[in-house]
């Protein structure tokens, strides 16, 4: 593969290129106050992605503005003192149904899933909430969904089942009609000594009695064996999801947080991600991100969105 097509992330860009002639989310952004969170925002407000509401220090966020000649005038500015009360106010915009998306901007992940979380006055659903990545990796086919590596640390076997629900849902939503699911581990085989493999199997037999829909799983799987046809074949193993992987399932968030880093650095890919589980989803990103990957970010929750309206609208009831 040459340089040239290294540097391409043409995934990404053709899920931008989706939201165009869509209506634009109503997004609630949560202190806005720096300039890579509030030039993310604007940017994808002009494409007609979303329709933000900046919740932060007016001050602030004018200051902001004017430094990156940014003109706020067509945009909504809700006043409060500083980032944990842009954190509930935003949350509340959501629970009065003004906003559809929630969105991080320069306040720290912790302090804004607290809100959401809180019991009486979040977004908390009976689903657990968990982080998903839409990578763009360019020696990949397709888009690759690795989960979860930014919210649950060691989840439980009752964890990893929302989380592989949360995962299909999205993929789903994107156009994936069955995604394919590979259940990470060190090894191929079910091993005693290594709980992930248990709990693969066990996720595996779930989806074969119906308690997981919508997605084919299939794991214990080596990393290699998922994203390799050819690594499968050497080891004898016969899948459907071996070497076409749609969403990568880690054991626990270090493995998914060095998996998706590691992507970025050796591979160039870019990483679009999400929190979903709570009754909107979550737009999360990081000082770090490109242009494109706050613009990817998004575009995924949009589209996530729009997938729900639709659903919505097909049962009669208000998404929600």
């Amino acid at each position: 593969m040459s340089a040239d097509e290294l540097c391409q992330h043409d995934k990404h860009d053709a899920l931008i290129a989706r939201c165009r002639g869509l209506a634009p989310i109503p997004t609630a952004v949560a202190h806005p106050c720096d300039e890579p969170s509030l030039s993310g925002t604007i940017d994808a407000a002009e494409a007609g992605i979303i329709l933000p509401f900046l919740v932060g220090p007016v001050a602030k966020i004018r200051a902001v503005a004017e430094k990156l000649e940014f003109d706020l005038g067509h945009y909504e500015i809700i006043e409060v003192p500083h980032s944990h009360a842009a954190a509930a106010k935003a949350v509340e915009l959501v629970r009065l149904g003004k906003a559809e998306l929630l969105m991080k901007g320069s306040l720290h992940t912790d302090e804004l899933l607290a809100e959401v979380v809180r019991k009486d006055t979040g977004l908390r659903t009976e689903r657990r909430i968990s982080h998903v990545l839409v990578m763009d990796v360019p020696t990949y086919p397709k888009a690759l969904f690795i989960t979860d590596a930014a919210v649950n640390i060691f989840p439980s076997l009752e964890d990893k089942v929302d989380i592989v629900k949360n995962a299909i849902e999205l993929a789903r939503a994107l156009g994936i009609k069955e995604p394919k699911v590979a259940i990470l581990s060190a090894v191929e085989t079910v091993n005693s000594k290594i709980p992930s493999t248990i709990d693969a199997a066990a996720l595996c037999k779930m989806a074969e009695r119906g308690q997981i829909t919508g997605g084919l799983l299939d794991g214990p799987l080596a990393f290699d064996n998922a994203i390799s046809r050819e690594a499968a074949e050497i080891k004898h193993i016969k899948s459907e999801v071996c070497g076409d992987a749609d969403v990568l399932l880690v054991p626990d968030l270090e493995a998914g947080n060095m998996l998706y880093k590691e992507l970025m650095f050796l591979a160039n890919a870019d990483a679009a991600g999400i929190v979903l589980g709570a009754r909107v989803p979550i737009i999360l990103t990081s000082r770090g991100d490109s242009a494109r990957t706050r613009m990817a970010s998004c575009a995924v929750a949009a589209l996530y969105s729009h997938s729900r309206r639709a659903t919505a609208a097909g049962s009669g009831k208000l998404a929600g």
